[in-house]
């Protein structure tokens, strides 16, 4: 925030009346302890509050609000031998984004520390969790009430909630976000003065007005940045495209890092990726046309997914889309929250249900749960490998592979295509057969005992079943999956 903005945003605390459990005065206490057991209990305070930030003031008189300056110099302050704002941050659980502000009022020095509101567990300090009650700084264990009233409102609190930049003015929020494209995707006629369009974003949770001027949300920075960079840890959310030469990770052919909100730049992330991707030369009974490699409703739909379904509070981590000769793989944070052989067949779920609902409105995504439907049906249709659905440490990966002749197929790529097989046609209430199989693996019919080893090697792994376990012929055995 620059001094303007400090000026206005400490004039507003100090007009606040009686005791509050997101702002704290203080003139020189700088006690390391105290200060850690205050940031725990301003920061739950602000979240019970619906704050987007608490504020810890040194230089204001308690009781009168009056500027009376401070000592306090919190580069110069520490714990042993420790920096104190490097000690704090390692003993708050979990780390918080603190900021010192140092400004000048009437010729006195105010230090204001802005600290975010607790966003998914209580923050601890030292292993306990505080919590204000009148002017002290309290146990939160110890009042089970405050305890059950601050884990509904943390259970109902989401990412897109959270504030990205605070402490702006209205221009400044027009000049940060590409609020034309949010017009134009969700099909609303552009406000003719600043007062209509900030009273849009608002409506769609994209901006928040507050004591401290305007914010803007996570949900309208990571949707509508101009640039990511501009909301500090949100940058290294943006998407990144990764293009190797061959197979493996030795050699980077082209790199983008992306800065852009994903509703603004997602049309052409998704036309740089298709453009990097190979073409292959089909010919029909006329005329010989090139076609993409990998099918490019596919790509779009597994990029969405990544973007929605990540979990926003792993730091330092993005999705992200690689490329290789023989394969695409797309990895977003976090883990699914369904099991990864039930993709195609649970109700859809999603941890960032704003971000999920707003994409929809601008056909960008879907909420039916059908897209994994679609990226499987569209590797049967292109004859490709059966995509792979893998869970790393703090993530999951989806590989998409090129054209493999069926004799070049591990038997895990055969049992995986089996599977999905299996699961396409049971969610169109159908089911799977040696013939089905055969025409997805382009098997001839006088090969049909190739299928009937495919199918016995999903039966083995316990992947599908028999449908109908009284029928005595084989060429007429129907197959569901294991879940069915």
């Amino acid at each position: 925030m620059n001094p303007v903005q400090l000026d206005r945003l400490l004039t507003s605390l100090c007009r606040l009346q009686g005791e509050r459990e997101w702002v704290e005065f203080k003139e020189n206490n700088e006690a390391p302890d105290m200060i850690g057991e205050t940031i725990s209990a301003l920061s739950n305070g602000a979240r019970l509050r619906n704050e987007p930030f608490a504020y810890f003031v040194w230089g204001v008189q308690d009781r009168s609000h009056q500027v009376v300056g401070t000592d306090f110099r919190p580069a110069d302050a520490r714990k042993g031998n420790e920096e104190l704002e490097h000690w704090l941050v390692r003993m708050l659980t979990p780390r918080l984004d603190l900021r010192f502000h140092m400004l000048d009022s009437g010729g006195k020095t105010v230090v204001m520390l802005e600290i975010p509101a607790a966003l998914h567990t209580p923050v601890q300090f030292a292993g306990t969790e505080y919590i204000r009650i009148g002017s002290l700084n309290k146990p939160l264990k110890q009042y089970p009430e405050k305890e059950r009233e601050l884990w509904q409102v943390l259970n109902a609190s989401r990412f897109e909630q959270g504030i990205a930049m605070a402490g702006i003015d209205a221009d400044e929020v027009l000049r940060l976000l590409d609020y034309p494209r949010y017009f134009e995707m969700t099909e609303q006629p552009l406000p003719g003065n600043k007062e209509g369009l900030l009273a849009k974003l608002v409506a769609d949770n994209l901006v928040k007005a507050g004591l401290h001027g305007w914010s803007v949300t996570n949900l309208g920075a990571i949707l509508f940045a101009k640039n990511l960079s501009d909301f500090g840890p949100l940058g290294r959310k943006g998407l990144r495209v990764i293009k190797y030469k061959g197979k493996n990770r030795i050699q980077t052919e082209r790199e983008a890092p992306g800065n852009k909100g994903y509703a603004v730049g997602f049309e052409a992330a998704i036309g740089y990726i298709n453009n990097l991707l190979p073409l292959s030369e089909e010919i029909g009974q006329a005329l010989r046309r090139e076609v993409r490699a990998f099918p490019e409703l596919a790509v779009r739909e597994l990029v969405a997914n990544a973007l929605i379904h990540q979990d926003f509070t792993l730091s330092g981590t993005g999705p992200m889309v690689e490329l290789f000769d023989d394969r695409i793989e797309i990895t977003n944070p976090g883990k699914p929250l369904v099991d990864t052989l039930r993709m195609m067949d649970e109700p859809p779920r999603s941890r960032n249900e704003s971000l999920a609902a707003l994409m929809r409105r601008m056909n960008i995504c879907e909420e039916r749960g059908s897209g994994i439907d679609k990226v499987v049906f569209q590797a049967e249709v292109y004859q490709l490998p059966a995509p792979s659905f893998v869970l790393k440490d703090q993530s999951m990966v989806v590989t998409m592979y090129s054209r493999v002749p069926l004799k070049d197929m591990s038997k895990d790529d055969r049992v995986r295509a089996c599977y999905q097989h299996a699961c396409l046609k049971y969610v169109s209430n159908e089911a799977l057969t040696n013939t089905s199989l055969r025409q997805r693996f382009e098997i001839s019919e006088g090969n049909s005992a190739q299928a009937s080893r495919i199918i016995g090697e999903a039966v083995e792994a316990k992947l599908i079943k028999v449908a109908n376990p009284d029928n005595k012929s084989r060429k007429l055995m129907q197959y569901h999956p294991f879940w069915a």
